[in-house]
């Protein structure tokens, strides 16, 4: 058997302990509903008797039972059952009964009987007898609530997690590995650097702290110069467009549950019948004249009754930008860079802090090509990526996503576009060094992407390079070819960060905060001794201005360890401590993130030019050699 089969069914058994187990701690009157494996172990959904509710206090009890159950060496007997007899059997399960109720009348029903005293529904497969669970390594690890079939207007249960290992070290190691993640986790290490927050007034929306905008521009500024010498240009475009645009290049029929709606005569619509009536009543000469309608003293005129949204996307913008020239085979390849702010509706239970938000902008490339240009120009952009990584210490892997169901467009430019894709992958990484996920391109075009790897192992799909042949067939592009006919452009989207907020998350967590010099919101923190040494900590801090270096001074009556403490919890790159002899001697005293020893005597000029060479360089590791 396979590990991973093997996993699935030592958890899935586990999953069944589990049940058994609280009903032996809770009583018969408990509602067991549904118990899968998960990737580290299990959980087991519960419906308990009123006013019982497991707390931390009861984790050892239940797992103290269910080693009890594991020692009793039970038998697991696997059997067959008629839908008649599956309902009888649990007719005192609700969600079981419910369950088999949904089912196909035809359906082969199964059931698990773990001793003789507990029954499940499931498909299994499961250990023949408990023993084989004798060397378990499991732990509940959390209690919480949870819909039934993940209905809020459903039963309220609680959920049992449980940690589920073949043996104790590797339990250990995961959870080691989760302690190292909960310290990393940019969700805590974001407000407590002062970096970002998130509000219940804009779910799933950052708002940037001074500090985290500060860094947040130094990765833009960072993009912008790499573009620049990559001959990139950049544009900027509406945020809210007339739906017409998304229909045209097809997002409204694929992409429209995902979108922002501004509220207009269409959202007044959905909300008030009566409103209804007066538009459909309107005859063309009513509907050109301003219309007060009944609610409040909103106004409305023929051109806000066109539905509009927040853009989830910048394509057609840059398509619409294209077209409004002339072009010929000379001018391509045109690249189209844009960070404008993106919207995309998720569900509430699917956002995860900075990883996946509703609000972003992403490192965005629209360039228009011709055929004959596709290949340097994707070799070009992997060269950008292979920069941009190497310069925050991460690895990555590619993939090749394939044409999907609700592909638009003929097929054999599905083919010719696919084709393309894979012989640049095969010659930059070869036949064996990427994968391919069959049908997750996009709806208009095949599709590279990039998938990083943080500090934990964890995967994020973060770069991108998706080509389309189809957006300029929807737009009508076209460019004048060296023959004097008219063509049409091929349109490489591309990013690299992917959205800076999921790429700003896992930095933070890369670095569990402590960023590089260069990307650092502050680099310097300047401390004066005393109040009479303000005079020189302002001269050290104009020197470090000048030089590009963002840096912030404490110039207050406070106590000098207090102060080397704030920074220091801000994790600073470098804390200058002035005092008498600094100022005699136009030099600084200096703290180095990580180093316990102060190093005393550096010439300021001296270390205005390392800051600077830092900046250049994009240095990963602090300079340390003074």
């Amino acid at each position: 058997m396979i590990k991973e089969e093997y996993m699935d069914r030592y958890r899935h058994s586990l999953a069944h302990v589990l049940a058994k187990a609280v009903i032996e701690i809770y009583g018969k009157e408990v509602q067991y509903a549904i118990g899968p494996q998960i990737e580290d172990g299990l959980y087991y959904d519960f419906g308990f008797p009123e006013g019982v509710t497991v707390t931390p206090d009861d984790y050892k009890k239940i797992e103290d039972k269910m080693h009890e159950i594991i020692k009793r060496k039970e038998d697991w007997r696997r059997e067959e059952i008629s839908r008649a007899d599956a309902l009888e059997l649990f007719k005192n399960q609700k969600y079981k009964e419910e369950i088999i109720k949904d089912l196909p009348e035809d359906e082969l029903l199964t059931i698990y009987y773990t001793g003789d005293d507990y029954v499940d529904l499931c498909r299994g497969p499961h250990v023949p007898n408990s023993q084989e669970l004798s060397s378990a390594a499991f732990e509940v690890k959390a209690v919480s609530m949870a819909y039934w079939r993940g209905d809020a207007k459903l039963d309220r249960l609680q959920r049992i997690y449980v940690y589920a290992f073949p043996d104790k070290q590797q339990l250990k190691e995961h959870k080691d590995l989760i302690k190292e993640a909960m310290e990393r986790d940019h969700k805590k290490l974001g407000p407590q650097l002062e970096l970002f927050m998130f509000d219940e007034t804009a779910p799933g929306m950052p708002y940037w702290y001074p500090r985290g905008w500060a860094m947040y521009q130094e990765l833009l500024k960072y993009s912008r110069e790499i573009q620049k010498k990559h001959g990139y240009t950049e544009i900027s475009a509406p945020l809210i467009n007339n739906k017409k645009l998304w229909q045209i290049s097809g997002h409204w029929a694929h992409y429209i549950n995902n979108m922002f709606m501004v509220p207009g005569v269409a959202g007044w619509l959905k909300a008030d019948a009566n409103i209804k009536d007066v538009i459909e009543n309107m005859d063309e000469a009513e509907l050109t004249k301003n219309v007060e309608l009944s609610k409040g003293t909103a106004v409305y005129n023929r051109e806000n009754i066109d539905t509009m949204a927040a853009k989830p996307m910048n394509c057609p913008n840059a398509m619409v930008m294209f077209k409004r020239n002339v072009h010929s085979y000379k001018d391509l390849p045109i690249r189209f860079s844009e960070y404008d702010v993106l919207h995309r509706k998720e569900k509430s239970g699917q956002m995860n802090g900075l990883l996946r938000v509703q609000e972003f902008r992403q490192d965005d490339d629209h360039t228009f090509v011709m055929e004959s240009q596709i290949k340097d120009e994707i070799a070009d952009i992997i060269a950008i990526a292979d920069e941009i990584y190497k310069t925050f210490g991460v690895t990555y892997r590619a993939e090749l996503s394939t044409r999907p169901d609700d592909f638009m467009g003929d097929i054999e430019v599905w083919n010719r576009a696919e084709k393309a894709l894979k012989e640049i992958l095969d010659e930059k990484y070869g036949p064996d060094g990427y994968e391919v996920n069959e049908g997750d391109g996009a709806f208009y075009g095949p599709k590279i992407d990039l998938q990083i790897k943080d500090a934990l192992g964890r995967e994020w799909q973060c770069g991108t390079v998706q080509l389309d042949f189809q957006l300029p067939h929807n737009f009508g592009l076209t460019y004048q070819t060296a023959e004097g006919t008219v063509a049409m452009p091929v349109v490489i989207h591309r990013a690299i960060y992917g959205s800076l907020e999921r790429f700003i998350g896992i930095i933070i967590e890369n670095f569990k905060g402590a960023f590089p010099f260069w990307l650092s919101p502050y680099q310097v923190g300047v401390v004066p001794i005393r109040l009479e040494h303000n005079e020189y900590a302002k001269k050290v801090v104009s020197a470090l201005e000048e030089a590009g270096v963002r840096v912030e001074a404490n110039y207050e009556d406070d106590n000098m360890k207090e102060k080397i403490k704030k920074y220091k919890l801000y994790k600073e790159p470098y804390i200058l401590v002035l005092g008498d002899k600094e100022a005699a001697e136009n030099t600084v005293s200096l703290n180095i993130r990580g180093m316990k020893q102060q190093i005393h005597d550096v010439p300021l000029d001296k270390f205005v030019e390392m800051c600077k060479k830092m900046n250049k360089e994009h240095s990963l590791e602090l300079l340390t050699d003074i």
